[in-house]
């Protein structure tokens, strides 16, 4: 495809998405079943161009002067992708361009510079500076960025010295803060990120694909060799084979989740990893967890919730989050509480964690659990983290500021590069 047709396309699937407010990836899933011409290289770059729109959708908005998806995509290739206007204008006169450009369009592209512009829904304001207060502009601006690839190197399968040899080839690096954790930088626009899951250390079980604020929530579990854990909301298993990493296969770690349907990746890559102390219980199976009440050690919870701090890998999300949706989600989250809660053993604790960094979904939650059970009181969540021995001591302090009040941590990538993510501990008395 030339560069006008790509153009074309890009629009295309933006105008539908925003017509339906389907995923971002339903629509380009869409597109792409209509047009099977489009190679792996152009449905890259298509994409690529569509979510990078998606990440500063106000700011283009406001510096093009118009809502459109034309000026949305024609504004990320030239404000974002720095292309210049006389190739964008030669671009969209192509036969399958979208048309010539219009004097007002020229003109900005030519002169203007981007315009900074909140790039969240309107309705989500009050809740941001509620929690960032007079930095949610630098804070949001980081969650417009695009994510690098982040890795976990799997210890149960090799060192992570020898995991990071294996990983030259695609060029990974140290990641910060973590002695098992790998970054891939975030490609170029237009750039598919490197094959990782083609690659044989991923097939050998070496490295896993992981966000290092996952990796650092799945951290707050602490030191858990020899422990009963529960992983309350496995889904796919990401923190379950983290935490049977930091288990070193020693005691019993128990994966569960609501929807079966999400546990099914898990048995495949509980086998590549080279787990061998997880039992996975599915409603699907019938298999309850009534037999591990007032048992668990740890029951970690990586709860259900907007997904708000993922907005650098899935900008259509904040566009489609809606406040009958952040309420549905505070409503399943203290479901989920009460439920897990159950399983912690006297003297035993619980780890909270969503992908999320509003305070509805975290502060909130707990506050409202704790009102009701007074077994159970906070700890401080860095401290566990320590306590793992997966932190690089040298680094640590960089979490510092990431600290709240009551002794959480929220992670947000103008701190530490990565996701956005909210981790508690909870202690249950007696034992």
């Amino acid at each position: 495809m030339q560069l006008g047709g790509r153009i074309s396309a890009a629009i295309e699937i933006l105008e539908d998405f925003e017509a339906r407010r389907v995923p971002l990836r339903t629509a380009i899933a869409d597109w792409g079943r209509s047009n099977r011409y489009a190679g792996a290289k152009d449905r890259a770059f298509i994409s690529g161009l569509c979510l990078d729109a998606l990440r500063r959708r106000r700011s283009l908005a406001r510096t093009m002067d118009s809502e459109g998806a034309r000026a949305a995509i024609l504004g990320a290739l030239g404000f974002l992708w720095n292309r210049r206007v006389e190739d964008i204008a030669a671009a969209v006169t192509e036969e399958h361009g979208p048309g010539a450009l219009t004097e007002n369009e020229q003109a900005t592209l030519s002169g203007a510079v981007l315009e900074e512009a909140g790039d969240y829904p309107d309705w989500l304001a009050p809740n941001l500076r509620r929690v960032f207060g007079d930095d949610v502009d630098a804070v949001m601006a980081a969650f417009s960025e695009r994510a690098d690839v982040d890795l976990r190197l799997n210890t149960l399968k090799a060192s992570p010295e020898k995991a990071l040899t294996a990983l030259k080839t695609v060029k990974a690096e140290a990641a910060p803060l973590l002695k098992t954790a790998a970054r891939i930088a975030a490609p170029q626009p237009s750039e598919k990120a490197p094959g990782v899951t083609v690659i044989p250390a991923f097939n050998k079980g070496w490295v896993e694909v992981q966000d290092l604020g996952s990796q650092l929530a799945a951290s707050a579990a602490g030191d858990v060799k020899g422990a009963q854990v529960l992983d309350y909301c496995a889904g796919g298993g990401g923190k379950t084979l983290a935490l049977a990493a930091m288990m070193e296969n020693t005691g019993q770690l128990y994966a569960y989740d609501r929807d079966p349907r999400r546990l099914q990746p898990l048995f495949h890559r509980a086998k590549r990893a080279g787990v061998r102390n997880l039992q996975i219980r599915s409603p699907a199976g019938g298999e309850g967890l009534d037999d591990l009440t007032g048992k668990m050690d740890l029951v970690f919870v990586d709860a259900p919730c907007t997904g708000a701090g993922t907005w650098r890998r899935h900008p259509d999300t904040k566009w489609r989050l809606t406040e009958k949706q952040l309420q549905t989600r505070m409503s399943e989250q203290d479901a989920v509480l009460k439920e897990a809660a159950r399983f912690v053993k006297p003297g035993g604790r619980m780890v909270w964690v969503t992908c999320s960094f509003l305070m509805e979904e975290n502060e909130d939650r707990l506050a409202a659990f704790l009102e009701t059970q007074s077994e159970f009181s906070r700890a401080p969540a860095l401290e566990f983290m320590e306590k793992s021995g997966l932190l690089i001591d040298e680094e640590k302090a960089a979490l510092q500021p990431c600290m709240t009040p009551e002794g959480a941590v929220r992670l947000t990538p103008d701190n530490i590069r990565a996701d956005g993510f909210f981790v508690a501990v909870l202690v249950r008395a007696g034992g």
